[in-house]
């Protein structure tokens, strides 16, 4: 029962051991498909049937294409390019005991500690480099087996079973290798790379999981992989965006970084990004605020982050009445305290894009007694203030550096999400719209 989208995925996925390495991932097929990169420093001379890109800061993307005839708003899927892991810090090495040298690592996002034990891991990142008077980017990613972080024997710890609270200082630093090891990271890193080590001026390193994706499941129905959350996301969008046809509307494809430690960066939701780009796009053909302010007002916009699945051994942590579960659709996610941004408007906009296509949906709310997180629809709503739905994919083990899903529904959510870059939405009175091109 393996599924169409299934090897892509994983593909993608392993390419993309950090944001950086994802956009470029991304940049890679938007050119390949005919896609123009624009440079925020630049002037923007855009063409009707054209086909764009904008990066920021090497971690965030905004793609989107002008339709041939007029256009009416944007139909925007954001998504996020990072996940939870350890940041490698500046001078990492540690040489321990005389012997051992290790990495000294901090947490990135809200992560879970416990599988990041006894499992093959290596470095990713960027390095920043002189070259002839210029500071340019190169990505690396030592592609081997690196470091790995060795759990305390059951013989020297009898209450590990019963409950550990993990200090990343003390717990968490990974193995190197032994003193003859010391100083010699940055070298690699260097090599890996392809520069002089003595030109490095600057770098963003981290550690990341090595595990390959798998298919499991009596009928193969699951999928396992790091970072579903949320690069499953920003793999369907991407693929979605690439297969649909012009509608009424500028599609965008808009991919943050960022959203596990709070969005507030120049290229995290609460950024100008996308305000800044859509902005742009409006200048580049005449319009003044009030025509930018009309667009909104006839836009869409899906936040697309990967949901909480009903957990089969913790089945009273869910919602006793919304419950999401593994190959049954994509789930429209609500919070009361509007920590999701789906209202009535949105949800009934966007159950309509998935009824024209033949999709299942869902919905999850938080167990009124558990707070629940936030996602980009709210944070970026502060910079673009549109009607917005926030969607995911229902998953297991959230933030760990091995997530599962099911492997029908990312199929459905390409198809849901080529409808809703097909479609456009006009508002047509007070609460009431009609969505064009979703029959």
């Amino acid at each position: 029962m393996k599924q169409k989208y299934t090897d892509s995925l994983f593909s993608f996925i392993e390419a993309s051991p950090t944001p950086f390495h994802a956009v470029e991932n991304m940049r890679r097929s938007l050119q390949e498909n005919g896609y123009v990169q624009l440079l925020e420093s630049g002037e923007w001379e855009l063409k009707a049937g054209g086909k764009y890109y904008v990066i920021r800061n090497g971690s965030a993307l905004i793609a989107f294409r002008i339709p041939a005839g007029t256009f009416r708003g944007f139909q925007i899927m954001a998504s996020h390019s990072d996940a939870p892991c350890f940041k490698i810090k500046e001078n990492p090495e540690i040489k321990t005991d005389d012997y051992y040298v290790k990495l000294d690592v901090e947490k990135y996002g809200g992560m879970l500690l416990a599988p990041w034990f006894d499992r093959p891991l290596s470095v990713a990142g960027r390095l920043v480099v002189k070259d002839k008077g210029m500071l340019k980017t190169h990505l690396v990613q030592m592609d081997r087996n690196l470091v790995l972080i060795p759990n305390l024997a059951i013989h020297m710890n009898r209450e590990a079973n019963e409950g550990y609270k993990y200090n990343v200082q003390k717990d968490m630093l990974p193995l190197y290798g032994t003193e003859l090891s010391k100083g010699s990271l940055k070298k690699q890193m260097a090599e890996a790379a392809g520069v002089c080590e003595e030109d490095i001026l600057g770098s963003d390193l981290y550690l990341y999981n090595r595990m390959p994706g798998s298919v499991w499941g009596a009928q193969e129905e699951f999928i396992s992989i790091g970072k579903l959350d949320d690069l499953e996301c920003v793999y369907a969008s991407l693929q979605a965006f690439l297969m649909a046809e012009d509608g009424e509307s500028i599609p965008v494809h808009c991919v943050y970084d960022n959203e596990e430690v709070g969005s507030g960066t120049k290229q995290g939701a609460a950024s100008t990004f996308l305000k800044d780009v859509l902005t742009r796009i409006c200048e580049s053909f005449g319009g003044n605020a009030s025509m930018y302010r009309r667009l909104l007002a006839s836009s869409f916009m899906l936040s697309a982050d990967n949901a909480h699945a009903v957990h089969p051994n913790y089945p009273e942590k869910a919602c006793p009445t919304e419950r999401p579960y593994l190959n049954r659709g994509i789930v429209l996610k609500y919070s009361g305290n509007q920590k999701y941004t789906t209202d009535a408007v949105a949800a009934a906009m966007f159950r309509q894009i998935c009824e024209s296509v033949d999709v299942p949906c869902q919905v999850f709310t938080n167990r009124s007694d558990i707070a629940g997180g936030s996602t980009l629809g709210n944070i970026s709503g502060t910079q673009v203030a549109l009607n917005c739905a926030d969607i995911g994919l229902p998953q297991l083990a959230m933030h760990s550096p091995y997530e599962t899903a099911g492997g029908q529904d990312l199929e459905y959510l390409i198809r849901a999400a080529q409808k809703f870059y097909e479609c456009s939405v006009e508002e047509t009175g007070c609460g009431e719209y009609c969505l064009k091109g979703c029959s």
